[in-house]
Formats: C-alpha cells, structure tokens, sequence
C-alpha cells in the first residue's frame, strides 16, 4: 500500500500544478535516472522505440546499416527503421541469446555506421567485445535497454557503456510507467542537446527551429509515477533475482535449457526464459495445470513481414533459429510468492516427467 499511496499522492501533486508536459516532474525524473545509471544527462521521450529512433538520429545515422540482434521485440529494428538506417541482424550466443560478437565481426561492411546489442530478457550483451568492436570499426554503439534497467556488466549499469543508452518505461517493464515513456541517457552534452531539441519538433530554448524534430514528450503525470517506482528499482530487482535462483535450483535436473546471464553481468531477470522441445505442447499442458507461460519471442524480427524488406541476415543463423523455436518465458514478476514459484516449477515438472512416460 505505501507506494499506491505515493504513486496516488504524485499523482495529484501533478493535477494541482497546472503543468502537464515537460515540466518540473520530467526535469526532476531525468535528473534521478541519470545519477541512477551513472551518466551525465537524461533525455525524457515518449516511449522507447522513438529513444532509439533519436538516438540514431542525433548520432547523424540517417542512412547505412545497424546491427543488431534477429531475437527482440520488433520495436527495435522499428527504432532503425523509423530513422531510415537498415537493421543488420547476426547470430547470438548460445547461452545468453544476446548478440554474439564473433557473427557481429563477421556482419560489419562499410555501410555499418552502428551496433544496437539488446541486452534481452535482462541479461547484458558482451559490452567488453562489443564497444572493442565498435572502436575499432569506427562506429556508434547504442545499447538497447529496454528490458535491463538496472542490470549491469562489470558492476557498472548498463546504458553508460555506448554513446546512447535507450530505456522502456512501457507497463510491463521492470520499470514500468501507467502507460507508454522512454528515456534516452548519454555522457555528451552536445548529444543530450540534440535530443532535446529533436523529441520536440527540433525546437531550441527559445522554440527557434534548428532542424526537423518529432513529438516525443513524457508527460508530467508518468515522469511523477516513474519517480517513485525508481526508488523501489533495485529492490524490485533483487526479488527478481531471488525467484530466478528459485527457479534454477527447482528446475535443476530436468530436460530445459535455462537462458543463462554471462558471468560479468548482474541481470535483472525481465523475463525467466527457458529452452525445450515441443514448446507448444509444453504450453498447452502448463495452461491445462493452470500455469500462463509465454514465448518472446516467437518471430524473428527478420522474418517479420512488416519489416522484412527493411531487415538483412548476415551469415548464419542457427543459434537464433533454434532459439525461437524454443524459448518459454515462465512467470516472472516481483509480486510472486515463493509457493507460486514453486507451484510453476511443480507444473514444469509434472509436463516433463509425463513427455518422457510417454
């Protein structure tokens, strides 16, 4: 009840001041989520897809191509298409299904001006090979966040290791606003003025227009609730944590293949993702036992026909093929109990041992 009662009380402290769009809430929430990831400035936009889409666009990438990952919601390659680049989409790694560096190396050309890894399910991709590769290669490295607030590689967050780090305020995420917001973090300041001025119509302070913008606002309402559930973040995520462990060990023995977090990272479990065969059966015996499991994502973005001539594989794809053939994502929120933690692995077990009586 404690923080209904603020979220109710941020609510109307934002109803009574007459500001409703980019005001003192947005100001005051960009501030704390900087100091939060650790980087110098926060941009506020309207929803993580256009972070993304900013992102590129004040990086000056209008054209050329992004690499990213072929396993992630389609809002990503939606970002890259929406700034008019070309998704690039590679392999990933077998036991993270994050992007594998090796098939990145193998997919840069010279037309590659980004790479955008998602750090999936709450995981962090490879940043030590992945910023190498970029400066190296002399491109941009945006981080897709959106699943991953708070995790982090080496003990520091992630959304500070590329130039731009891009977040999901969406209601499902680990850091979830009443409806749709963004953010976009960065250290430079020249960049942190773009954005600025490129999620409002390419207004300056005084509204001159310096080039072509989008409307991209967080309201002052969202900015209020999102301040508040900052400070529950990290404890939302360490019970995350916890139900995770639940299930590995409960799990433990059993014929699945869990996602694992490679072993510089301090995930955040967005998502408890498991491997096995005949998902769909799997899926249908865990609904019968009362169980609601999903599957993210059960389409690879560039199979996808809305983006499909926006979208290029580069060599193979095998581990993303059997990937998404594959994934379950078992039920995964902080409200959880351990006895219904341990009622879905009681579930799991009961499917399994049942497949193989069979």
């Amino acid at each position: 009840m404690a923080q209904k009662d603020d979220i109710d009380a941020a609510i109307a402290r934002v109803l009574t001041s007459g500001s409703y769009v980019l005001g003192p809430e947005v100001a005051a929430f960009e501030v704390e989520f900087a100091q939060y990831v650790g980087v110098r400035h926060a941009v506020a936009v309207a929803n993580g897809t256009d972070a993304i889409t900013l992102a590129l666009r004040a990086l000056g990438i209008a054209d050329g191509e992004v690499i990213t990952t072929p396993l992630t919601a389609v809002a990503t390659v939606a970002g890259i298409v929406a700034a008019g680049a070309t998704a690039i989409v590679c392999d990933i790694n077998a036991d993270t299904l994050t992007l594998d560096p090796s098939a990145v190396e193998r997919a840069i050309s010279p037309r590659t001006r980004a790479l955008l890894p998602v750090h999936l399910y709450g995981g962090v991709a490879d940043l030590d090979a992945l910023t190498e590769i970029a400066r190296r290669h002399g491109v941009r490295l945006i981080e897709d966040c959106a699943q991953a607030p708070g995790a982090r590689w080496r003990g520091r967050a992630c959304g500070s290791f590329g130039d731009i780090g891009c977040f999901s305020f969406y209601p499902t995420k680990n850091l979830g606003a009443l409806g749709d917001g963004g953010m976009a973090v960065t250290d430079d300041e020249e960049l942190a003025a773009r954005l600025r001025r490129l999620r409002q119509y390419g207004w300056d302070a005084l509204r001159n227009t310096r080039e072509t913008g989008i409307n991209s606002r967080l309201d002052e309402v969202q900015a209020a609730v999102l301040r508040v559930k900052l400070k529950r973040l990290d404890a939302d995520n360490a019970r995350r944590r916890q139900i995770a462990s639940r299930y590995d060990a409960g799990l433990a023995g059993l014929p699945v293949t869990t996602v694992r977090a490679d072993a510089q990272t301090s995930p955040v479990h967005h998502l408890y993702v498991v491997r096995l065969r005949d998902r769909a059966g799997a899926l249908t015996a865990l609904e019968a036992r009362g169980v609601r499991a999903g599957v993210h994502y059960p389409c690879l973005v560039h199979h996808e026909p809305g983006y499909a001539s926006r979208v290029r594989a580069v060599g193979s794809m095998a581990v993303a093929e059997d990937a998404v053939e594959t994934v379950i994502s078992l039920p995964m929120f902080p409200q959880l109990t351990d006895a219904q933690v341990d009622e879905v692995i009681a579930a799991l077990r009961e499917v399994l041992q049942a497949r193989a009586a069979a």
